[in-house]
């Protein structure tokens, strides 16, 4: 598996381009995200990607919260204040951490997926646990930072190791990932000074504790504006 200190590097691909400094130290990281985002002067419509349809379905990587009642609370409270922008809130049962995209059903059989749990099974990290702390963005959503990133760039370099194993090489490498968690997604191109006012003015709020016990595979669909799942497997972690 690869080491949990491996660097992260630049990438023009990812939010922030720069990645921070220090990856365990949580006041750091808030301190990173929330620079970044305070930086961006136009935000982008998030679902205006190519290749997407409601019929499109794609496999991923991603850590889940369908049982959280205190980070649920947290996004709603965050929406509320951001309710007058127009952004799309995501749904309680929506909340999620994306790690990395696997690829579509289309290309890859039940078998290949199955080799991809067992390659994974062993490589998996311990278990560990994040804040989710209020409130930065990007230039597609607005989210919450989360802290420590060293145990997440692990279990993305696990993950990574598992899929070269398994002849499935992830779209964006352990060195460019940028772990976050969305509450709103925006929807057309606008001004982003509106957005960052209000997302200042949440920075207050109290961060909560993510236990992280497992790591689910999941088939990703959009519904309108709005990202649903099945989980195909959960893993637990180390």
């Amino acid at each position: 598996m690869s080491p949990p200190h491996m660097p992260l590097s630049a990438d023009p691909a990812s939010f922030p381009v720069q990645p921070p400094a220090d990856l365990n130290d949580p006041a750091m990281l808030v301190a990173h995200d929330q620079a970044a985002f305070d930086a961006v002067e136009s935000m982008v419509d998030h679902w205006a990607r190519p290749g997407w349809t409601p019929q499109t379905r794609v496999y991923y990587w991603m850590l889940t919260f369908p049982d959280h009642p205190e980070l649920a609370a947290l996004a709603r409270q965050c929406q509320r204040d951001l309710a007058p922008l127009g952004l799309d809130p995501v749904p309680d049962n929506g909340l999620h951490i994306t790690l990395a995209r696997i690829g579509s059903p289309i290309t890859l059989s039940p078998n290949s997926l199955d080799d991809l749990i067992g390659a994974a099974t062993p490589l998996l990290p311990p278990a560990f646990r994040l804040q989710a702390v209020p409130l930065a963005g990007s230039r597609g959503a607005v989210r919450l930072s989360v802290a420590p990133w060293v145990p997440v760039v692990a279990l993305h370099a696990a993950l990574s190791d598992a899929m070269d194993a398994s002849g499935l090489p992830p779209r964006k490498a352990t060195a460019g990932f940028r772990p976050h968690l969305s509450v709103a997604y925006n929807n057309r191109p606008r001004p982003a000074a509106p957005v960052i006012e209000t997302v200042t003015a949440l920075r207050g709020c109290s961060p909560v504790e993510l236990p992280i016990q497992e790591v689910q595979l999941v088939e990703l669909r959009r519904e309108g504006r709005v990202y649903r799942w099945d989980v195909v497997k959960s893993l637990p972690l180390g």
